[in-house]
């Protein structure tokens, strides 16, 4: 490469595997066995030690490069914002969950004591998640179901309803925390990995609807059970159209107002962020509104408002989990454990990259586990993150986890001394807020037509996500999202899209041809790419866009081949043929036949191995026979995409080394060819010679493990690049390099600027001056 220009040249030897391998030693690197992988993981020191303290502690970290004077102020602003939207978000979320509204409180304090300690986010605010909270309404609703007796279970006898709830909520919100302390501790939190951005978007969108249809009954004022299963959503809504006629005026006129102050004021925040030092309050301020004029007009009595009521002071004691409620729920916990991580770990991600800091996945699993166990003790449910309440505590000049550690402050300070100021919050209001924070989520549903364009797969995964958690619940939803999402992966990986691919006209680059216009292909040879690994699920498919590719079918080839042979063979028995130096001699027409000592009469002792491979398909051939002409000589697979092949394509490529068999012998072996590399090697059997370019170093290792080679099958078919093969395929074939349809020859010569001299040429193959590379 020259200094400042935009042109290089390059002169090397023409390189197969082999001859690099010959050239060019490798460095022997001591592989790692089962055994040292294990030894080295329970050996400890001090620097292990050090470091593995420093991980489950991430606030020693972070404490230590603390700028108090700079970052406290904002973090303290940060945390009473943040603090009063998650009160008011614990109580309303905490409908969802089909618990007295004061629980959610619980829920805003103790995950997030916990979370400063050992989590590596210092800008997400741990607490109550809208589609978690509803996770766990459902199975509430299924296990002490609003109308008839609870589920049979010893912990739940002598209990009130509210009692049992919270029992339920919190032994399942212990399993949840147990299930993410596990992949934590196990190191699996790429996990979440499995879950795409837009299976996420179809399931948040999902769980927008069902968190809206849940809320009617509130914002109506309308006693609805609460309900759980498949096809929940269509019984509620059914449930709430035939009580419609009962509908609370006040309430409605109430959300009414709520959701278009609200509204009003977000976008306005949103507009004006540049501006504003903090964004306005509004959930806070029309919240103490709403409890003073319903406390002035005495809402509860005079319209039979639903309120809040009644919110006890203080922290109720610790409570343990109960093992049958906990086995009941565990299909329940484990969808819960990896969305609430998912998300909360994709809002961590966000924020880490804008402020320049890393988090670790493994640790986020065992902060969140450590989290929901000790919150589960203390009857909150399950927690990860808000992103509204993210937002604020970002947005209101937020540093690190000491904001969230204010903000459970406030909440606790509303816990022990201020929470009876709420008991007059009708709870149209709570619904009203939790309505008007779901427009994101149901924004969401904008993606659809974007997604179509750009990536049907995706838009296919989005829709069957979303409308599967609508209609059999979010936990099934999830799993049917999933399982639509491999689906879709492992289609994707058994249908690619294949390509022929061309020279790019005076360069070495190989392109679709059907994407260019000035390209060169050589007479006779065909460039495939396969741009997928190779399993046993797409092999089939390979061999078939192979043979598209080609234009033949090569088994079809070969049968007519040994059909000829063999009609042939009759022909030189009964005597009408007779094979000499010069090939078949037509003796039914008197000509006097030569003498050939390749041949006696009748041809008894004729080596048919030996005329097979002399036969020239391309000629006419003797008595009318006719088989298909085939005018490839060359074909070259482009493995540059290739990261494994299985087994199964394993032993379809070694099926290629059987390359001198005599073709009459090769019918019985055509019915038993079942994968697309064993296709192959009927291409070798018609004098098709097979090239391997761009093969990963890994699967040539497996290659030489598994005794793939031998000496017929040798890696000299195997080249460096797709150039090479090409330029040793013009060697062997001169007259593929001739003109065709007007394009230029391939260039087949290289230059390389050389620090200590000239420029140099190879010039590996030059029919005339005019064809250089």
């Amino acid at each position: 490469m020259q200094a400042g220009g935009e042109r290089y040249a390059v002169a090397r030897a023409l390189y197969s595997e082999e001859s690099f391998a010959r050239d060019h030693h490798k460095v022997y690197r001591h592989r790692k066995s089962t055994s040292d992988h294990v030894r080295r993981y329970f050996t400890c020191d001090a620097r292990r030690a050090k470091k593995a303290l420093l991980s489950l502690l991430p606030i020693i970290a972070w404490f230590k490069i603390y700028r108090l004077k700079e970052w406290l102020l904002s973090d303290v602003v940060s945390g009473v914002s943040t603090g009063l939207v998650a009160v008011l978000q614990g109580l309303a979320y905490c409908l969802l969950a089909s618990l007295p509204p004061w629980y959610g409180l619980f829920s805003a304090f103790f995950p997030v004591v916990i979370y400063f300690f050992l989590g590596t986010s210092r800008h997400i605010s741990v607490g109550p998640f809208p589609v978690l909270c509803l996770m766990i309404g459902s199975a509430v609703t299924r296990l002490v179901p609003d109308q008839g007796p609870p589920a049979n279970f010893t912990a739940l006898e002598g209990l009130s309803k509210d009692e049992q709830r919270v029992l339920v909520a919190s032994s399942l919100t212990f399993l949840v925390g147990v299930v993410q302390l596990a992949m934590g501790l196990l190191q699996v939190g790429f996990v979440v990995t499995y879950l795409s951005d837009t299976l996420v978007s179809g399931f948040t969108t999902a769980a927008a609807v069902h968190i809206l249809v849940s809320q009617l009954k509130f914002v109506l004022g309308l006693q609805v059970p609460g309900m759980s299963g498949p096809l929940s959503i269509v019984y509620t809504l059914r449930a709430i159209l035939e009580q419609i006629g009962s509908t609370n005026v006040c309430d409605v006129i109430v959300s009414a107002v709520i959701v278009a102050a609200v509204f009003a004021v977000k976008e306005v925040n949103e507009r004006f962020k540049a501006q504003l030092p903090v964004p306005i309050p509004i959930e806070v301020i029309t919240t103490v509104v709403a409890c003073g004029v319903s406390y002035a007009f005495d809402f509860r009595t005079k319209y039979g408002v639903g309120v809040v009521g009644h919110i006890p002071q203080g922290y109720e004691p610790p409570v343990a989990p109960d093992l049958e409620i906990m086995r009941d729920t565990a299909a329940e916990a484990f969808p819960m454990a990896v969305v609430g991580f998912a998300v909360a770990f994709s809002v961590a991600k966000v924020y880490s990259v804008k402020h320049d800091y890393t988090i670790d996945g493994n640790q986020e699993l065992i902060a969140f586990g450590a989290s929901n166990m000790v919150g589960a003790s203390f009857k909150s449910f399950a927690a990860s993150t808000a992103l509204s309440r993210s937002a604020v505590q970002e947005s209101t000049g937020g540093k690190t986890q000491i904001a969230g550690l204010i903000s459970a402050i406030v909440v606790m300070i509303v816990t022990l001394s201020v929470g009876f100021l709420l008991d007059p919050l009708p709870k149209s209001v709570l619904g009203a807020v939790v309505i008007v924070n779901l427009k994101g989520m149901l924004a969401q549903f904008r993606e659809v037509p974007y997604l179509w364009r750009r990536d049907k797969p995706d838009c296919v995964v989005w829709v069957a996500t979303c409308m599967a958690a609508i209609f059999l619940g979010l936990d099934l939803g999830l799993a049917a999202g999933l399982a639509v999402e491999l689906l879709s992966v492992v289609l994707r990986a058994q249908f690619p899209r294949c390509s022929v691919l061309a020279n790019i006209r005076g360069t070495d680059i190989y392109k679709d041809r059907k994407d260019y216009v000035d390209i060169f292909e050589p007479e006779g040879v065909k460039i495939f790419r396969i741009p997928s690994p190779l399993f046993f699920a797409n092999i089939e498919f390979f061999r078939n866009k192979l043979v598209e590719a080609v234009g033949f079918n090569p088994l079809r080839i070969l049968r007519k081949r040994n059909k000829a042979l063999g009609r042939i063979r009759r022909l030189v028995k009964k005597g009408y043929l007779r094979w000499t130096s010069n090939g078949f001699l037509n003796t039914s027409l008197g000509c006097p036949p030569e003498a050939s000592p390749e041949a006696e009469s009748h041809g008894q002792d004729l080596d048919w191995d030996h005329v097979a491979s002399r036969v020239d398909w391309k000629a006419e051939l003797p008595a009318d026979i006719v088989v298909p002409p085939v005018d490839l000589h060359s074909l070259v697979l482009d493995f540059a995409a290739v990261s494994f092949l299985d087994v199964s394509a394993l032993k379809g490529l070694q099926a290629v080394g059987a390359r001198h068999g005599p073709p009459h012998q090769l019918t019985s072996s055509l019915v038993t060819v079942f994968f697309f590399l064993q296709a192959l090697k009927e291409f070798v059997r018609i004098q098709v010679d097979v090239y391997v370019v761009a093969c990963d170093g890994d699967i040539l290792d497996k290659f030489h493990q598994c005794g793939f080679f031998d000496d017929e099958v040798t890696p000299s078919i195997f080249f460096l690049t797709l150039h090479d093969a090409v330029l040793h395929i013009l060697d062997k074939h001169p007259e593929s390099s001739q003109k065709k349809a007007g394009y230029d020859k391939i260039l087949t010569t290289v230059t390389v600027h050389r620090p200590a001299g000239g420029l140099r040429s190879r010039d590996r193959y030059a029919p005339d001056p005019e064809t250089k590379l």
